[in-house]
């Protein structure tokens, strides 16, 4: 049986992806995770056994409440020894975000396996912490002075359904006609106020193409709202969250989003983007994985600062005027792209439950 570890929703869907893999090979597999996080409950809902412990994340800055959080964090272990012991764990899969140090040590004290994931362009704080306890460490990118035997460079798991979404079932989904033009706009998980507000200024009113717009769920009472003020009309579709984006990803002929995890989405499934990195993500890792889309010629990177309404419909409308353009941007994506990175992180696995 394998636990795998993750904190937020950006780093469930990567251990999701994985955990698919290895059930599909006869392999048990179950979750332990922080109750009341955006990644909570997303496992179970997948058919998966799901524990949680209680922690939090630390403050990047000197704050009392980190004393809290080291306390938090130093009783987790002990619990994930419980948990461990009651789901008689072999190897423990650290999915990235703090939990992931609490998992790597219990892993070792109790002389099991550890794999970790590193879904970003750097090594985060948890990962780096918990790195020293283990076998293997499963990078997305290759990181400055990470080598040797235990630093393998496998890519980002994507799920079942990113690989196998197809623009006509994507178009089917959102009711857009397989002949017209359609850009999708994505914040991420919780929405980016730059995009949103500059979407909304580049392409109203009446936008001449489909746009589908995910603006986060917090935000799209307020979008709608802006959206309808400002006559975008019912080609300009808001949406606070979908369920199948991967399917959305695989409707749009450009996407317009963040440069999280979502850049290996756009990879699998093969579509040009204009990338806008978040500018306070840990590390700036935000513009290292836009950086890698962009110099495989897949992407084009937009500073936070430069996503403007006018910069905006400057970017898209030259897109759109060259399809061939796009179509190339398209045809590198999908060369970037690392599909099997479930298969061969589940490789790296079973190899050290072997061990």
């Amino acid at each position: 049986m394998v636990i795998a570890a993750g904190g937020t929703a950006g780093h469930i869907m990567p251990a999701l992806a994985l955990a698919e893999v290895l059930r599909a090979r006869g392999i048990e597999v179950s979750f332990v995770g922080v109750a009341g996080r955006a990644g909570s409950g997303i496992p179970a809902r997948h058919g998966f056994p799901e524990d949680h412990v209680p922690l939090r994340g630390l403050d990047r800055r000197l704050s009392l409440r980190n004393v809290g959080v080291v306390v938090l964090a130093i009783l987790a272990v002990p619990r994930m020894i419980r948990v461990l012991r009651h789901r008689r764990a072999d190897v423990v899969v650290g999915g990235g975000g703090y939990i992931a140090g609490p998992a790597a040590v219990a892993g070792r004290l109790t002389r099991r396996r550890v794999v970790l994931m590193e879904a970003d362009s750097r090594l985060g704080l948890a990962n780096r912490l918990a790195a020293p306890f283990a076998t293997r460490v499963a990078l997305a990118f290759p990181v400055a002075g990470r080598h040797g035997r235990t630093y393998v460079v496998t890519g980002r798991p994507v799920s079942r359904a990113v690989r196998d979404a197809t623009r006509d079932e994507g178009r089917r989904r959102l009711g857009i006609d397989p002949a017209a033009t359609c850009v999708l706009v994505a914040g991420g998980s919780q929405g980016a106020r730059s995009i949103n507000d500059a979407a909304i200024a580049a392409f109203c009113p009446s936008p001449p193409f489909v746009v589908v717009h995910v603006a986060g769920e917090r935000n799209a009472h307020d979008v709608q709202a802006r959206a309808e003020a400002a006559g975008c009309g019912p080609r300009y579709r808001v949406h606070g969250f979908l369920d199948d984006f991967p399917q959305a990803i695989a409707a749009a002929d450009l996407v317009i989003s963040r440069s999280g995890g979502s850049v290996f989405e756009l990879a699998a499934i093969g579509r040009p983007s204009i990338l806008v990195p978040y500018p306070h993500a840990t590390a700036d890792h935000q513009t290292g994985n836009a950086r890698w889309l962009s110099e495989a010629g897949a992407a084009i990177v937009l500073t936070d600062e430069e996503c403007t309404g006018p910069r905006l419909r400057e970017l898209v409308g030259a897109l759109l005027a060259e399809p061939g353009r796009l179509e190339v941007m398209a045809a590198a994506a999908r060369g970037a792209a690392r599909p099997d990175a479930a298969e061969r992180i589940a490789d790296l696995v079973e190899g050290v439950a072997r061990r």
